[in-house]
C-alpha cells in the first residue's frame, strides 16, 4: 500500500516521547491507565462536548488489546507510537478497529454513521453555522467502497477503498492533528 504524504508535517521528536512515557508513570502509578484518566491526558473533560468524549471513549476501547478496561504500559506505548508514528496502513487498520464498535469485522451503515457523525462534530467545532450531510457522506462511502454491495464494508474493502479514493481516505481515517495537539500541549 502506498504511503500518502501526511497533512501533519510536525516531526514528534524521541524527547516528546519521553514526555509522554513521564506521564504515563506520574499519572498511573499502578502501572495501568483507565477511560478516565485517559480522557484527562487528552484534555477531555466536562467542558467537552459528547462528541468529543464519544471520539476517545472508542479511541480508549480500540486500544484496550486485551479488552480489561484499562490499557497497561504496552498498549499504551503501542497507542502513542502509532497515532504519532504510525504508517498509513497501520493507522487504517486502527481507523476500522475503532469504527467497529461490536468487533465483528464489518461495519455497518451505523457504525460508520456514528463515527463520521463524531468526527463532522469535532472538525467543525469551531464552525458552528457549518452544515454537513452526514447521510450523504454515509452513501458515498458505501457507493465507492462496498464493493460486494452487501451492505456491509469489510476491512480489505475499507483499506482498498481508502487507498483509490483521496476523499474516501479523507472521511475513514481517524486523524485529527495527534501530532500537532501533541506538540501545541507540551509547548505552553
Amino acid at each position: 500500500m502506498g504511503q500518502r504524504p501526511s497533512n501533519l508535517d510536525k516531526e514528534v521528536t524521541l524527547q516528546h516521547m519521553q514526555e509522554l512515557y513521564r506521564k504515563f508513570a506520574s499519572d498511573c502509578p499502578s502501572g495501568n491507565l483507565h477511560l478516565h484518566e485517559f480522557k484527562k491526558i487528552f484534555g477531555i473533560n466536562n467542558k467537552s462536548t459528547e462528541e468529543e468524549s464519544a471520539y476517545m471513549d472508542n479511541v480508549f476501547r480500540s486500544f484496550d488489546t486485551n479488552h480489561d478496561g484499562h490499557l497497561d504500559f504496552m498498549e499504551y506505548v503501542a497507542a502513542i507510537h502509532l497515532v504519532l508514528r504510525g504508517k498509513l496502513e497501520d493507522k487504517l487498520r486502527w481507523s476500522f478497529k475503532v469504527y467497529d464498535r461490536n468487533g465483528n469485522g464489518c461495519l455497518d451503515r451505523q457504525e460508520v454513521r456514528h463515527i463520521v457523525t463524531i468526527i463532522t462534530k469535532i472538525r467543525t467545532h469551531d464552525e458552528r453555522d457549518v452544515s454537513v450531510d452526514v447521510d450523504g457522506i454515509c452513501d458515498r462511502i458505501f457507493d465507492s467502497v462496498d464493493k460486494n454491495k452487501d451492505r456491509q464494508i469489510t476491512l480489505e474493502e475499507f483499506m482498498e477503498g481508502a487507498e483509490k479514493d483521496p476523499w474516501v481516505l479523507e472521511q475513514l481515517k481517524l486523524d485529527i492533528g495527534p501530532c500537532d495537539w501533541f506538540i501545541d500541549r507540551n509547548e505552553k
